[in-house]
């Protein structure tokens, strides 16, 4: 893995972790459905257009339109339904502990649909990097800033089992279709669900269309998704899932990150225990942990 690669898969990660208080923002504004629906579509549309204005083409079988509709239904449908649930109920603390199992839930995946195992110091390195994200989370934790977060974290669960699928699935079809195509047909797709649902429990008319609105919309859909998902695509044409992602654990230490430079938080002792555990797994398990094999197509 060379260092250009790296760069990408980190400003990934950092794109990723922005999403989360932009979405905590937009939220004030219109329904959680809604917002999540309108996102997907808007995403979704920047990719094929781009797509399309490049001359690329569409899928010509039915086997790579089936990969796409499930990482649509995985990352865009149940990932989106449940991170823009969560904002709601669940502290950055806690979500960031549950959705970042997903790495580990990923690489157990990974070994039987890809053939993708991680040696034994692999495994040690995402325990590893998983350990350093209690440690980050634990302090907005014990603090007990939110009582009540059982439904949040059920919709967290949603999240990173929906984002599990996806990856793997986005690594299978990785070098068959275009980058930009795939992820912006996977999106729209994705956003169907969320449309349907968003109609039957919700008042789409009510989002208030201020410009702070769609500044966070537009920040939202094309850097944190559409540019995201782009880049995420061309990283896993070059490289193992399980290898990129160990760098999801960057995420919170982004968030950290973030809060202590904008908007003053403290950082306790054990966060920067969790900073160098995290730090330290990732590195074990992208520089030694990986024994990637061809994907069963």
């Amino acid at each position: 893995m060379n260092l250009s690669l790296i760069f990408q898969i980190i400003t990934v990660m950092f794109l990723w972790a922005i999403c989360f208080p932009f979405i905590s923002w937009g939220i004030e504004s219109a329904p959680h459905l809604t917002f999540a629906t309108l996102r997907a579509v808007l995403s979704g549309l920047v990719l094929i257009v781009i797509a399309l204005a490049l001359r690329q083409p569409f899928p010509t079988n039915w086997h790579d339109w089936k990969n796409i509709a499930v990482v649509g239904i995985g990352a865009t449908s149940l990932g989106f339904f449940g991170m823009f649930h969560a904002a709601e109920f669940v502290s950055p603390g806690i979500a960031t502990v549950i959705s970042n199992a997903q790495p580990l839930l990923a690489a157990i995946l990974a070994a039987f649909v890809l053939r993708e195992k991680l040696t034994r110091l692999g495994i040690l390195g995402m325990l590893l990097g998983f350990g350093g994200i209690i440690f980050i989370a634990l302090p907005g934790y014990l603090s007990g800033e939110n009582a009540s977060y059982g439904i949040g974290v059920a919709y967290i669960i949603l999240a990173a089992l929906g984002i599990t699928f996806s990856n793997v699935w986005i690594k299978k079809i990785a070098g068959s279709v275009d980058a930009l195509m795939a992820m912006g047909l996977q999106l729209l797709i994705g956003s169907i669900p969320l449309a349907i649902a968003a109609s039957v429990f919700e008042e789409p008319t009510t989002v208030e269309w201020s410009a702070q609105f769609v500044l966070i919309l537009g920040v939202l859909s094309i850097f944190g998704t559409s540019l995201v998902y782009w880049m995420w695509f061309c990283i896993l044409e070059k490289t193992s899932l399980n290898r990129a992602n160990s760098f999801s654990f960057f995420i919170p230490v982004f968030g950290l990150a973030m809060g202590a430079v904008l908007f003053g938080e403290y950082i306790s002792v054990l966060q920067w225990l969790g900073i160098v555990l995290t730090i330290s797994g990732v590195s074990m398990t992208f520089l030694l942990g990986s024994d990637q094999k061809q994907p069963i197509t």
